[in-house]
């Protein structure tokens, strides 16, 4: 055994020093040190805040210093947010329908001055479909209203489904509430039949909001058609219209849309209403029945009967004996 021990350190002794020399290896080196200096711009060194700093025992100048290193805006007293105007609050010179128009009444002396404005206000709505064009360079007069009358069918087919989704892409954020004005819990039939006249554009105009850049367009579109309505409240009893009976409507459409928005889409905005149009019909509003007032039955005592007998005798006349 320690023989062997012996010849073995022995061959040792003989064997190449690589064997027998420890080797000091770096872990922390890179085998290609041709990019080291790149890989060290990786690595940046930055001046941590100290967090237990007392910043109330700072000057204000001192204060200022350090935010302006760091690169710090000074705090405001006021909070702002950002807002988005996505439609208008009303309509900017809304369009005056001549008197009596759909109707054979055209002999009138309103009706012969309003055809005069309407000539003057016609280069207005020339100039506005102009600036229109020069957003949208493929808007056609022609093919919009066909494109107004769908989205008006598509808004109406919303509201009788309920669909408050749908309802938002083809009416605006002002016209929203007016659509859902009065229709909760309620059944609405709505069809559309057919167009008497083919829609047109009567009006149009341009204005900007806050400032020049951010522009809205209106576009006002005449839809004489013939529909269908009927109304039911929530216990199934008809309340307005009919199923049956046709009307013809006559309506002054607004469509705005946010021409200096990309994305924006031509929407319902309004709804325009002649003075001279006649009254709708008032709806059938379904009423609570009040209940029944209770019958007071009065329970009449001795005491109650005797003295009531004592004051029929003392009022009758005396009758003198013959």
């Amino acid at each position: 055994m320690a023989n062997t021990l012996i010849s073995k350190l022995g061959a040792l002794r003989i064997a190449p020093v690589i064997f027998t020399q420890p080797a000091r290896t770096t872990t922390t080196k890179h085998y290609i040190p041709k990019f080291k200096k790149l890989r060290a711009q990786k690595v940046l060194k930055v001046d941590l805040p100290n967090p237990n700093e007392d910043i109330s025992a700072l000057s204000p100048e001192k204060i200022r210093q350090k935010m302006k290193e760091r690169g710090i805006l000074p705090p405001r007293q006021w909070m702002e947010r950002p807002f988005y105007i996505s439609a208008t609050g009303g309509v900017f010179e809304p369009y005056v329908p001549p008197e009596g128009d759909g109707k054979a009444s055209l002999v009138s002396t309103t009706r012969a001055k309003q055809a005069v404005q309407l000539l003057e206000k016609k280069s207005k709505s020339m100039m506005a479909i102009r600036k229109i064009k020069s957003f949208e360079e493929e808007f056609d007069q022609k093919e919009f209203v066909f494109q107004a009358q769908n989205t008006y069918i598509k808004a109406h087919e919303s509201l009788a489904n309920d669909d408050k989704r749908a309802l938002r892409l083809y009416v605006t954020e002002k016209a929203y509430p007016e659509f859902r004005h009065n229709s909760r819990m309620k059944t609405i039939r709505w069809k559309f039949l057919e167009s008497l006249e083919p829609p047109r554009v009567v009006h149009a105009r341009c204005t900007d909001v806050v400032s020049k850049e951010n522009i809205f367009g209106q576009v006002t579109v005449r839809f004489h058609t013939r529909q269908q309505l009927a109304v039911y409240d929530r216990f199934g009893r008809l309340i307005h219209g009919s199923e049956i009976l046709a009307k013809d409507v006559l309506e002054y459409i607004v469509f705005e849309k946010h021409l200096s928005n990309l994305y924006g889409t031509w929407r319902i905005h309004e709804k325009i209403i002649p003075d001279w149009t006649p009254p709708k019909e008032p709806s059938k509003l379904t009423r609570v029945m009040p209940e029944p007032e209770p019958n007071i039955v009065q329970v009449e005592s001795e005491e109650t009967k005797q003295v009531e007998a004592g004051a029929t005798a003392a009022a009758a006349p005396a009758i003198a004996d013959k």
